[in-house]
């Protein structure tokens, strides 16, 4: 097959193991920047052409795989998109992905099937920041900007006044933000579940450093090797499916009223799931890809 990888830095640890990964299976792989591909958008034959210096070349890819980053989702997409409209299979689709990188929409999403998570609320108004702050249970609570990743623009406020002045503080910014229950039994700790179609293929435990409410690992947390109860790993895998995604990293808390999802990612990363566990996470993708991709291109309405 003739695989493109739609990433931004072939040097990324994730983008080279899936290259290796594909390459080992005999694949004609290549890594494409989203950011110097251009399209021509026409109604007989949408094509995607890729420019990194002076010469243009035509995208001819069987199957792609998306590791577009946050802070080009829109653009990534874009292209993603162009290529699905060409009849090109891609792993995760583009209305998965926009899904899960709009947090609200994702909240919304998996609250409206029932799946479990910390109590969330979302408003515009100055006046609304005290029932915020009532929706969720009182202080602590966290706030998050909804266009965070890796932990950043993730603020613990342990007091109710605290998180007044935070959640102000992010709207004299203009930032939109999401208010959610600190679940204080969870201890800092959080489950990576890696999802590759219908099953849990990896998970790992994630624990903060002391003092950290974080466990993000390049915030110094650990990862280990975790035993999921049948629950969680149902959850798991529901998540990524109401998201739309056949390949997630869905982040779970251990509550006191049991599973709660915090986040369904798009792009996992495969460094710290493959060092916690000991398995082959890339090889595994690509062998799904070739099963999957036999089944024909994207509808492009999403697979949850």
């Amino acid at each position: 097959m003739r695989i493109g990888i739609l990433s931004r830095n072939p040097r990324l640890y994730s983008t080279k193991r899936l290259a290796d990964a594909a390459k080992e299976r005999g694949h004609d792989v290549k890594v494409v920047d989203v950011l110097k591909c251009y399209m021509n958008i026409t109604a007989n034959k949408p094509t995607v052409y890729y420019k990194p210096r002076d010469e243009k070349e035509k995208l001819n890819f069987d199957a792609v795989i998306p590791r577009i980053g946050a802070s080009v989702t829109a653009y990534g997409t874009a292209v993603l998109r162009q290529f699905e409209v060409g009849g090109v299979y891609s792993v995760n689709e583009s209305v998965g992905i926009a899904r899960s990188r709009d947090k609200l929409r994702a909240h919304q999403l998996l609250a409206r099937k029932g799946v479990g998570m910390p109590l969330t609320g979302y408003a515009h108004a100055a006046n609304a920041t005290e029932d915020l702050i009532e929706f969720v249970g009182g202080a602590p609570l966290i706030v998050k900007v909804m266009e965070s990743t890796h932990g950043a623009g993730v603020v613990l406020a342990e007091t109710s006044k605290a998180a007044e002045s935070v959640i102000n503080a992010f709207r004299g910014l203009n930032a939109n933000i999401l208010v959610q229950e600190f679940v204080k039994e969870a201890g800092g700790a959080d489950i990576r579940c890696f999802i590759i179609g219908d099953k849990v293929i990896a998970a790992m435990q994630r624990q903060a450093k002391e003092g950290e409410y974080r466990s993000n690992l390049h915030m110094g947390g650990t990862a280990s090797i975790v035993k999921l109860k049948p629950d969680e790993r149902a959850m798991a895998v529901r998540a990524a499916k109401v998201i739309g995604l056949d390949v997630a990293g869905v982040d779970l808390i251990r509550s006191a009223h049991g599973p709660q999802v915090l986040e369904v990612n798009s792009s996992p990363g495969l460094k710290g799931i493959e060092a916690a566990t000991g398995k082959d996470v890339a090889g595994s993708i690509i062998r799904y890809i070739e099963e999957d991709s036999q089944k024909g291109p994207n509808r492009m309405t999403g697979k949850g």
